[in-house]
């Protein structure tokens, strides 16, 4: 569409829009507050007057839009209002955030800065900038929730005018968009946005899948609108006979949904048979909605019939997000399964407008707040300063569109868990320390492992124990976002431990080579094991993976190369930012184990999707070629999981000084009184080795032990050997593979 109003006819316009969003908003205001907008209004429009968007239209249009879905759809008040219409002066315009302040107060101020900070995202950037970029908007949850809404609705209004964008612009924006904005809004309540954010993205993203579902849609709106007036008459006369004053409406499924199901659930558009639902909202008192819902809803069962595991109560137990309704599926006119949704006005309007209306409503409704303990939860590791970027970023999304499980503490407390959430999750939900010490759990009374998935309606106590310790396995199989970051955090003072012992075990090593330990001395053997920083330095040499000779090695290496060294200094000065580039480097991954065992076995690549270490891979065992090592993602792994599961081996990369491996150890000796206690104290003393399992027997006076032991390498597992040598009694401490 082209745009060609004149002057006069585009201040006409800017001024009609101006009036629409005072018109419809979601309050009304106080002459105070139309003041305050206007002002903004004001500054906007002279702000912005020479600036045009892509589509020729004046800029002004899109803080107007902005505004319009902040106070319209999400129903914010009048500084989100003014700070909608302010969000791009700062960035754009000569204005600065001081004047903001000044002539809008701190508030507004505050939010506008927010809004400044994450506006513009870095063009053709790489994966790891794109996620700085997006954990740094996140961040601002924790200054002002209300930053993130507007950023919201900012990405929306581009989002409907994108038509005038090139195509790899689309593309990018609607990725982004369906990656991170849409589950945002989706997590705050926002499903109206979120439902058009989705189906927008898909629009740029699979543009023909968009339109087909579309035209289909469309086709088919008649009959809908027909059977949804068959099913409201059918009901009507019940529902008038026991006062309710009611309506009742259809609420199509989304274009995106029902291209997500086809893709789930590996059907066409005609076998997806719940393509709308019928919804009856009801005039209801705070007292009495909850008693009106299942009233509402025996009516509607004694006219049709209901599918029992269909029931969905998310008036008893709300969704996290703050959602309530009464979801069944029934046997509708003409023998079809049809959605019914049964709620009040009042959780019409936080379904609708989710963050604000929850919160309008929150005085006069005492339950706690899902979304503030979410928030909360967020905020625990938004304040996580070591965390990588992009694990930041998938941690969080963990936290967005997660369905949920409910699970009951011993007291009988209900704690909401993402589905596929494990004891350990439960156990780092409770409190952190309970989440380090927990070594099991009893679920249902049975005694379950830390590992064990749980299922909603469990109810689940935590066994612990001071001797345990997080080990990097766990990571494998916890779920949430907060036992994540605890246990990374728990892993990394472990990691310093062992690190401070290293640097000290090392200063003496170099000392025997003549070296003294000096800050460039730590670059150089940095570099020359390839490693990211000192402290991965310091806590391998510690845990024994750097040993004696590789250090000789070094040694070696160096001293020829201090000839050179002095011959050029040009070079050396070219080659210095190599250390400062260190924490640029990747994980270190050295080593592909397979299954549940994580056994070392041999391999060849794929040559169809050609992996590198670090890569998310599994094995396949070929007929003549031994285990060949594909992408999760490569072409053809879905037909060689579907058609030979029976062959696929799990599989991953890992930095094998940071993995455990277990290891049994055979002792045979002289028996008396102690030795068991004494071995066993000599284990938990030596770097956190964990003790698996223990058996010993006595035969007149002499003994022989099995010990099953986890350890990082092989130095260690020796260095455990000779402490245990030492014991009185012990004659011989040999490794065997077998039980």
């Amino acid at each position: 569409m082209v745009y060609n109003l004149s002057p006069e006819e585009e201040n006409k316009e800017i001024a009609r829009r101006y009036k629409d969003l005072l018109k419809g908003a979601y309050q009304t205001f106080t002459t105070a507050d139309k003041k305050e907008i206007r002002k903004a209004f004001d500054l906007a429009v002279e702000a912005h007057s020479n600036q045009r968007r892509k589509t020729g239209e004046p800029y002004i249009f899109h803080p107007i839009a902005v505004a319009k879905i902040v106070a319209y759809e999400i129903g914010l008040n009048t500084t989100s209002i003014v700070s909608a219409l302010l969000h791009d002066v700062v960035e754009d315009t000569e204005y600065t955030i001081e004047d903001i302040e000044r002539l809008f107060g701190e508030k507004v101020a505050r939010i506008v800065n927010g809004l400044t900070k994450i506006s513009h995202l870095k063009k053709d950037q790489n994966v790891s900038i794109q996620a700085e970029n997006f954990r740094k908007m996140l961040l601002t949850l924790n200054d002002d929730v209300r930053v993130i809404l507007i950023k919201i609705a900012d990405r929306l209004h581009n989002m409907q005018t994108m038509d005038a964008m090139p195509p790899d612009k689309q593309l990018k924006i609607s990725s982004e968009t369906l990656y991170i904005y849409a589950p945002l809004a989706h997590r705050l309540g926002l499903y109206n946005i979120k439902t058009e954010l989705e189906n927008l993205g898909l629009k740029y993203t699979e543009p023909e899948v968009y339109n087909d579902i579309s035209e289909k849609i469309t086709q088919s709106k008649e009959g809908q609108d027909k059977y949804i007036e068959t099913f409201s008459n059918i009901i009507k006369d019940s529902l008038d006979k026991e006062g309710f004053d009611y309506f009742i409406k259809g609420r199509r499924k989304s274009i995106y949904s029902i291209r997500k199901k086809m893709l789930t659930q590996g059907v066409t558009y005609d076998e997806i048979y719940d393509k709308f639902a019928i919804r009856i909202i009801y005039k209801s008192t705070l007292k009495n909605e909850k008693f009106d819902a299942w009233k509402i809803y025996s009516i509607v069962t004694d006219h049709f019939r209901p599918n029992p595991s269909r029931l969905r109560d998310w008036i008893s137990q709300p969704k996290s997000t703050g959602y309530e309704s009464l979801h069944i599926t029934v046997m509708g006119p003409q023998g079809k399964w049809v959605e019914v949704q049964i709620r009040s006005e009042r959780m019409d309007e936080i379904a609708e407008k989710g963050y604000a209306a929850h919160y309008k409503y929150k005085n006069q409704n005492e339950r706690e707040s899902g979304l503030d303990d979410w928030l909360n939860k967020i905020k625990e590791s938004l304040e996580n300063p070591d965390s990588n970027a992009i694990d930041f970023v998938e941690d969080f999304k963990l936290n967005l569109y997660a369905k949920e499980i409910f699970v009951f503490t011993p007291n009988g407390d209900l704690k909401a868990l993402p589905k596929h959430a494990t004891a350990l999750d439960f156990a780092f939900a409770i409190h952190t320390q309970v989440g380090i010490n927990c070594r099991g759990a009893k679920v249902n009374g049975k005694l379950k492992p830390i590992s064990h998935e749980l299922k909603s309606g469990d109810q689940v106590e935590i066994l612990t124990s001071k001797n345990q310790k997080p080990n990097i396995g766990w990571l494998d199989f916890v779920v949430t976002a907060r036992a994540r970051t605890r246990i990374k955090n728990a892993l990394k003072e472990d990691q310093k431990e062992i690190a401070e012992e290293g640097k000290e075990i090392l200063a003496r090593k170099l000392r025997r080579l003549k070296i003294n330990l000096t800050e460039k001395v730590v670059n150089q053997l940095v570099n020359h094991f390839n490693l990211k920083t000192s402290l991965d330095l310091f806590y391998r040499v510690g845990n024994g993976s750097i040993d004696n000779n590789q250090l000789k090695d070094f040694a070696a290496k160096r001293n020829n190369a201090l000839v050179s060294f002095f011959k050029n200094k040009m070079k050396r000065a070219s080659s210095t930012p190599s250390t400062i580039e260190k924490e640029e480097v990747t994980d270190k991954f050295d080593s592909l184990v397979f299954g549940k065992e994580e056994e070392h076995l041999d391999y060849k690549m794929s040559p169809c999707c050609n992996p590198i270490p670090g890569d998310k891979v599994f094995g396949f065992v070929t007929i003549n070629d031994g285990i060949k090592v594909h992408k999760q993602d490569c072409p053809n792994a879905i037909s060689l999981q579907a058609n030979y599961a029976y062959r696929i081996l799990t599989a991953k990369w890992i930095d094998s000084t940071k993995q455990e491996f277990k290891a049994i150890l055979k002792i045979h000796g002289i028996d008396h009184v102690g030795l068991v206690n004494e071995i066993t104290q000599i284990i938990s003393r030596n770097m956190s080795v964990n003790i698996h399992s223990l058996s010993m027997q006595g035969n007149d006076g002499v003994f022989e032990g099995k010990i099953t032991v986890s350890v990082k390498n092989k130095s260690q597992l020796q260095k455990l050997s000779d402490s245990i040598k030492k014991i009185e009694g012990i004659e011989t401490v040999e490794r065997i593979y077998k039980h």
